[in-house]
């Protein structure tokens, strides 16, 4: 069951991951307790509709990256997800590869979405940390036990917006970035290399 469980974490971090207050025009509140919870509402009404769709992998997918764009800060995870070497990008290179970031981490984890089919998520708390919110929900999947998944909400890009999730207690960016660093390892540096070949991720 352990080893099931996280092979849907990928699934689990796309919830994400990784969200707007779509319905809550950001300059009419500031983030609170009760935006944040609607935020990760509205993320989680959205995915499900797009599961129970019935649509093809391929229609999926897309819907799955425009979510990424509605309810993500992308180019705040682009950035953590390169670490060190985005500084040494042009704005032009760095634009690219929020790009081919955000489509990879789509079709990555929307790939995994048609096992949630039938289960749930739902919010449980939202309560204030340093860097914004934390929204605290449990999964419920068929024929396993309720797990947490913790979003992390901030505002900080003028909208409100996840940057970032916890899988029972596993660090989705922290992973991505691990993960991110690996590929530009074998690429031996390369920065630009690794952007084809995100950007020619099917």
């Amino acid at each position: 069951m352990l080893s099931k469980r996280i092979s849907r974490r990928p699934v689990l971090g796309l919830l994400l991951g990784s969200a707007t207050a779509a319905s809550l025009p950001a300059s009419a509140w500031a983030l609170n307790d009760a935006t944040a919870r609607a935020l990760v509402d509205s993320l989680v009404a959205e995915i499900n509709s797009v599961i129970a769709s019935g649509k093809s992998e391929a229609a999926m997918l897309k819907d799955f990256e425009r979510l990424f764009v509605k309810y993500a800060d992308v180019p705040i995870m682009a950035r953590y997800s390169l670490g060190a070497d985005a500084r040494s990008l042009s704005p032009s290179e760095l634009s690219q590869y929020t790009a081919a970031f955000q489509r990879y981490i789509a079709r990555k984890y929307g790939r995994r979405f048609r096992e949630f089919i039938g289960g749930r998520i739902e919010v449980q708390s939202a309560r204030p940390i340093r860097a914004g919110y934390e929204v605290r929900t449990l999964a419920f999947l068929q024929g396993e036990s309720p797990f947490e998944v913790t979003f992390l909400v901030s505002d900080k890009s003028g909208s409100d917006k996840f940057f970032n999730i916890f899988i029972e207690g596993v660090n989705m960016l922290l992973t991505e970035r691990t993960e991110i660093g690996a590929m530009l390892d074998r690429r031996g540096g390369n920065v630009g290399q690794l952007i084809s070949d995100l950007q020619a991720t099917s």
